[in-house]
């Protein structure tokens, strides 16, 4: 037997939520660092619902809240102040706020401290990763205490390098980080007792230097500043010039309490491959995008929430090897998309010269005038949404012509996100769907019975893959329907109609949502048993235990 079942190479975001996940499921994990603490310097600020929805995957999400700003709205103006576009959604299907700024070293910090929850998930700090083997049998990592050149080798049976933009791991499998550096450099200043004091964000699309400004929470206040060319790290990063262009924002720049200042230079890249055998690439280390769509952090926890499943569910022996297949294939498309809205917003928002001012200016007016392309922007309909067509899915079928189903709206969800709405429980509580469903697979019924829409070599193939089997009612059924439900039926009632609002806009009734809530197959309750089928050949399943790991 191996060390540990998975080795996690990097403490950073993706690293330590994976280590989280593994750690809930009971995977023996070590994670490794070449620092000896985590980083503290002002990075990421943006975290999205779906983030969220991790951090109450992993039962950290109470510990995050303190550390954001909900409804994080931005307003975009151009060089006269004029505001051109605005994004300030106000949904929640996914159970949290769609915008949230954050302090990253804090919540890093809970993703840290989470792990001494598990007894076997270990953290090892300042050990660097400076070889890998591996063979049949596993992975051997060669591993240097930074402190005293020792040299400790460690066997797992995988191996995750979530080690950042200049990743030994990448190096390791030999994948090429493809892709462009941005010409433009960024200067980031972070300033203690915020002396704006006012919420939100706002992004200035000056012609002459691009900028922006961000109310964070305790008290810190960010500024992002464009910088020229012929502009050195050294000068930008002196007081005399910080307080120069803070003069041009805020009165008595001499008054403000600066606490970190660096220049960031943004790369829009991509690895080549994420996997090599037992081997594979995660978070900054498969890739890396500028921070104009705020997504960076937000595509890391992603990662480590859909690989994190899947090597549990490898790891258990409920799956075959080639279920890890289906991360990259997942994952690349929609990180693909993300870095190109991220450069895409770069370049219409910090563009150089009077043309690009111009064409700010007509787009301003049209986001103005025109109330679809408004909402649009507000709404943040831009953002690209996991959507899978290749991977863990069943590819739904065709849409059937019976004419009662063509009420119904034609949207299907097969490798979309569910929704997750306020539900009522067995005892009548109200919470959030996760909550009750925990982080395990799901099969969903509207109105069903879904045990008894299964043969029982289907349910007895599902529960070991850990699925929780749930009816879904109209609230004031819920108590009526309880009572008959199958033995090991979850009854949940639909407290705020968003569920019922749901499955009415869709032609289908059950729902087969895997832990990291993608939908992962759906049908009409009476096609229940023949999809059960479709997903498990899907998901690689293996009915019978592979060889203890």
């Amino acid at each position: 037997m191996n060390d540990v079942q998975v080795l996690v190479v990097g403490a950073g975001p993706t690293g330590l939520t994976l280590a989280n996940i593994l750690g809930q499921y009971g995977v023996r994990a070590l994670v490794v660092e070449r620092l000896h603490e985590l980083i503290d310097y002002p990075r990421a600020i943006g975290i999205d619902d779906e983030a969220l929805r991790s951090m109450q995957a992993i039962e950290l999400v109470d510990e995050v809240l303190p550390h954001t700003v909900p409804h994080h709205m931005v307003r975009a103006v151009n060089g006269r102040g004029t505001i051109i576009a605005e994004m300030a959604p106000q949904t929640d299907e996914f159970g949290w706020s769609r915008r949230n700024g954050f302090i990253q070293p804090l919540v890093d910090r809970v993703l840290l401290e989470g792990l001494e929850r598990f007894d076997h998930v270990g953290v090892r700090l300042g050990h660097e990763l400076v070889a890998i083997t591996q063979d049949e049998s596993g992975v051997r990592a060669t591993l240097r205490v930074v402190d005293t050149g020792e040299i400790v080798e460690v066997t797992a049976d995988y191996l995750v390098g979530t080690e950042g933009g200049r990743s030994f791991t990448r190096e390791w499998i030999g994948a090429e980080f493809e892709g462009i550096t941005l010409r433009k450099r960024v200067l980031v200043v972070d300033v203690e007792d915020d002396p704006l004091g006012t919420p939100n964000a706002i992004f200035g699309a000056d012609p002459v230097r691009a900028w922006a400004t961000f109310g964070l929470p305790h008290g810190i206040r960010r500024w992002e500043f464009m910088l020229n060319d012929d502009e050195s790290v050294e000068l930008a990063e002196s007081d005399t010039f910080v307080r120069r262009l803070l003069d041009e924002h805020i009165p008595n720049p001499e008054r403000l309490n600066i606490i970190r200042r660096r220049v960031y230079t943004h790369n829009a890249r991509i690895a080549s491959t994420w996997r090599k055998g037992r081997v594979f690439l995660a978070g900054d280390a498969a890739h890396v995008m500028p921070v104009n769509a705020g997504q960076g952090w937000n595509s890391c926890i992603r990662d480590a929430v859909n690989l994190g499943w899947k090597l549990a569910t490898v790891l258990k022996g409920a799956a075959a090897d080639e279920l890890l297949d289906t991360y990259e294939l997942e994952r690349r498309d929609h990180v693909k998309g993300m870095v190109d809205l991220s450069v895409g917003m770069g370049k219409a928002f910090a563009g150089d010269g009077r043309g690009k001012e111009l064409i700010r200016l007509a787009a301003g007016v049209v986001v103005d005038k025109v109330p679809a392309v408004k909402r649009y922007i507000a709404s943040m309909r831009f953002k690209p949404m996991p959507k899978y067509t290749r991977g863990a899915v069943v590819a739904a079928d065709p849409i059937v012509t019976k004419s009662v189903l063509k009420a119904h709206g034609p949207n299907r969800s097969v490798g979309t996100l569910f929704i997750q709405p306020r539900v009522s429980d067995e005892t009548g509580a109200v919470r959030l769907l996760d909550d009750v469903l925990g982080l395990r697979w799901a099969v969903l019924a509207w109105n069903n019975d879904p045990k008894r829409l299964l043969s029982k070599e289907a349910v007895a193939d599902l529960e070991r893959l850990g699925t929780v089997f749930v009816q879904a009612v109209p609230e004031v059924q819920r108590p009526w329907a309880a009572e008959r439900a199958s033995e090991g039926v979850l009854t949940i009632g639909d407290a705020q109609g968003r569920l019922k609002k749901w499955f009415d806009d869709k032609p289908v009734s059950v729902l087969f949502v895997r832990p990291d809530r993608v939908v992962a197959a759906e049908s009409l309750a009476v096609q229940a048993v023949d999809t059960a089928e479709r997903l498990l050949d899907a998901v690689a399943y293996q009915a019978e235990p592979v060889a203890s790991r």
